[in-house]
């Protein structure tokens, strides 16, 4: 029997969660971004025979999966099912796996019928169902039951508050592990404070260990550090100085909660309106009741291209619509090749970006966090900069490893840009916050997976 040489081997960690897979019909995958869950999905597919569902970002469905597929299964017929060929997909009973974006659901529950010949549910990025009372969530939870096997994974699990596993744990295990009431499971977990304006609820001090516990004999994960030797990555923050006249109008904003302007009123009804519109300010612009934006400078835009412009490959992530064309603008000046992924940017052409990027045909790439924080692989970048802060730890940490994942072998950076006296500190720091609260829980189950395994 001769062996196919042109599949690279799995590493340890990768057929560990195979085998995982195998012997845990139902379980979660929170295992790092870059460690390869896909491949291990892949891997398991092929020996149980299933007909494996997967939901998934619209984004990676060809750049992650298809391309994976190519790469370490190519026995697997995949079918891709978009909007537009959605019907004919699913009717094609050839397929042995059918890829689709999350939005699929809807047209599941309407048409049960096509569930009929699947057996394993996967679900990438699981945190899009973290909402319990979404459309999404509960058309989710509808069509769960079809599938004697669910796999679940992310990298990120609970982003925000360990509230965010109650519902993706009721989709796999039916409720056994933290109950079928999400306010019963509210109250164990999290402490009522008032915060000035209504009652917020807080996760209870240690609690991730808890949960962690509850769910461990249906999770693995194994951290990124511990499964593969790469190059440092080094975080810092370069602070930057509004000009007199900006800050000027920073202050007033902030104060006043409206700012006249020659071009008009800027009003920020509420105090989040306040700090959405202050943090606006800070990178560029602000927009108005209508959407449309009011330049003030473009300091911030200069300082990340002068980042770019001395670095072979570089990533940049941007919140905003003016950030955009005003880094695109510049690139086009300087001419430093340049491409976009963003909301507007069509799946059929991300696959291509991407590969440009990586054949080292693109020196920068603009990326909006939300778009380009799965799937990606963009180890050619050495350098990940943050034009503005966001406030999802969850696309914070999946953007940054975009480039700090395997198949880098260069030292990387992450470059973090803010105005000093400014909310953009604060951000960084809620940030940090989030992603703290997120890594003791999978730094538990990591511990807690490894107690077991041993």
């Amino acid at each position: 029997m001769s062996i196919d040489t042109s599949v690279p081997p799995p590493y340890a960690h990768q057929t560990d969660t195979t085998t995982f897979i195998t012997n845990h019909p139902r379980c979660f995958i929170t295992s790092d971004p870059g460690t390869g869950k896909t491949r291990s999905v892949l891997d398991a597919h092929v020996p149980l025979g299933c007909t494996t569902l997967v939901l998934a970002p619209l984004s990676i469905l060809e750049a992650a999966w298809l391309d994976d597929i190519k790469k370490f299964q190519p026995t697997i017929n995949c079918g891709v099912a978009y909007a537009k060929n959605r019907k004919k997909i699913f009717e094609d009973k050839t397929f042995d796996m059918v890829v689709t974006n999350f939005e699929a659901v809807t047209y599941l529950v309407k048409n049960p019928e096509v569930l009929e010949r699947f057996d394993t549910l996967v679900v990438d990025e699981f945190t899009a169902f973290k909402n319990k009372d979404s459309k999404r969530s509960k058309n989710l939870k509808a069509i769960v039951d079809n599938f004697d096997r669910r796999i679940f994974m992310s990298g990120t699990p609970n982003s925000n508050t360990i509230l965010d596993l109650w519902h993706p744990a009721l989709c796999v295990d039916d409720g056994e592990r933290l109950g079928n009431r999400f306010y019963s499971f509210r109250n164990q977990v999290c402490t009522s404070r008032f915060n000035g304006f209504a009652n917020e609820w807080i996760d209870k001090p240690g609690i991730e260990e808890t949960v962690a516990q509850m769910l461990s004999d249906i999770t693995i994960r194994h951290a990124l550090e511990d499964c593969i030797d790469l190059p440092k990555n080094i975080v810092r923050t370069l602070y930057t100085d509004l000009s007199p006249a900006v800050y000027k109008m920073y202050k007033t904003l902030q104060e006043s909660s409206v700012l006249y302007t020659k071009m008009g009123t800027i009003n920020a009804v509420h105090a989040g309106a306040r700090v959405k519109k202050l943090l606006q300010l800070v990178s560029g612009g602000v927009y108005d009741e209508e959407g449309n934006v009011q330049y003030f400078h473009e300091q911030r835009h200069d300082m990340v291209m002068d980042l770019v412009s001395v670095r072979k490959h570089s990533i940049v992530a941007f919140n905003w619509k003016h950030e955009r064309d005003a880094l695109v603008t510049m690139a086009e000046k300087r001419k430093i090749s340049y491409a976009v992924i963003d909301g507007e940017t069509p799946a059929s052409k991300r696959t291509g970006i991407v590969q440009r990027f990586q054949a080292g045909q693109i020196q920068v790439l603009f990326a909006h966090p939300q778009s380009a924080s799965h799937g990606l692989t963009l180890t050619k970048a050495t350098t990940c900069i943050w034009c503005s802060p966001t406030y999802n730890a969850e696309h914070f940490q999946q953007f940054n490893r975009r480039i700090h994942r395997a198949g880098q072998t260069q030292k990387t950076e992450t470059i973090l840009i803010a105005a000093r006296n400014t909310w953009e500190k604060e951000v960084y720091k809620k940030l940090n916050g989030k992603l703290g609260k997120m890594e003791n829980l999978l730094h538990v189950l990591t511990k807690l997976y490894a107690q077991e395994a041993a």
